[in-house]
């Protein structure tokens, strides 16, 4: 095992440091804008048709886009142009299913409680664009930024400690462009994607050493959801690559490290990987499906 491990703080470990970054979160959630435009129009919708209307219908989401939006997608009489109908009959919507999936637990618990009320009397929308579903909506999406930036603290704290860290997890959050996709665009991806970069990332650093099979699926499922999110992700696998090298010429010429995982032979490793790719793509099933229903085809992207 890396010597790292017997000085530095356990990355599960909670610590003051952890808790101030939520106690900082918490304070930062007044900054959050419900809004949906622009790109968020095709990101959201993905979410908001199939909950409320069951299908994969977007033209109510496009007449109750900005109107930068509308403008450029509807004709004179506020109804979608022909132009972006694909062959399947379906209005064209190429963003990425990952940040519906990613919004379905606060979007269902809104749905529900909107429901609740409307039974009691309450005359708020069950539309999918009333407050409580937007709210919801940038409530996660903040959410997954700061677990997103917890899980890279966890991680930098090993090698540079934790103090140095959290300055770090800070100077990264509130000076790059994070905050504008946390708060105020949280219909955008960006937030969804720095978190399951930092998942898979985080996960795989914590189980390299001797990364059990059911590990390896785990982590296909991480990277499954990361390019569920954003395609580009992908370039993230380049940490498998760097770690696979070494451990395949380690399995012929016989060599073992006290510094990699335990000795495995070619063929044990070439499962794993063909069981890791396996599961990214079953994992990736969402996003071939809607491009099969909206384009007719699952390599069909818009």
């Amino acid at each position: 095992m890396d010597n790292r491990s017997s000085t530095l703080p356990p990355p599960t470990r909670t610590s003051r440091a952890d808790r101030f970054l939520l106690l900082f979160f918490v304070l930062s959630l007044p900054l959050i804008n419900p809004w949906i435009r622009g790109d968020g129009v095709g990101y959201y919708a993905l979410a908001r048709a199939p909950l409320i209307q069951h299908n994969l219908d977007f033209a109510k989401d496009y007449q109750s886009a900005n109107a930068g939006f509308r403008e450029l997608r509807l004709d004179e009489n506020g109804d979608p142009k022909a132009f972006f109908r694909t062959n399947t009959g379906h209005l064209e919507n190429h963003f990425t299913i990952g940040p519906a999936i990613l919004w379905s637990p606060f979007l269902l618990l809104a749905h529900g409680g909107v429901l609740l009320a409307r039974a009691l009397g309450s005359s708020v929308a069950a539309d999918g664009f009333s407050a409580p579903y937007r709210i919801a909506m940038a409530f996660g999406t903040a959410f997954y930024g700061f677990l997103g930036m917890l899980l890279s603290f966890r991680l930098a704290r090993q090698y540079a400690g934790e103090y140095c860290s959290l300055l770090a997890t800070i100077a990264i959050w509130w000076g790059s462009s994070l905050p504008v996709y946390m708060y105020f665009n949280p219909s955008w991806s960006h937030a969804h994607s720095a978190f399951v970069v930092a998942l898979f990332l985080w996960y795989w650093h914590e189980t390299r050493f001797n990364r059990t099979f059911k590990q390896w699926l785990l982590l296909g499922a991480c990277a499954g959801l990361m390019l569920n999110v954003y395609y580009a992700n992908a370039m993230i696998f380049a940490v498998l690559l760097v770690e696979a090298i070494p451990q395949y010429l380690a399995s012929f010429r016989g060599n073992k490290s006290e510094q990699t995982a335990p000795q495995q032979t070619a063929a044990t490793l070439l499962l794993k990987h063909a069981a890791f790719f396996a599961v990214v793509l079953i994992s990736s099933l969402p996003t071939f499906l809607i491009h099969l229903a909206i384009y007719g085809g699952i390599f069909e992207t818009g």
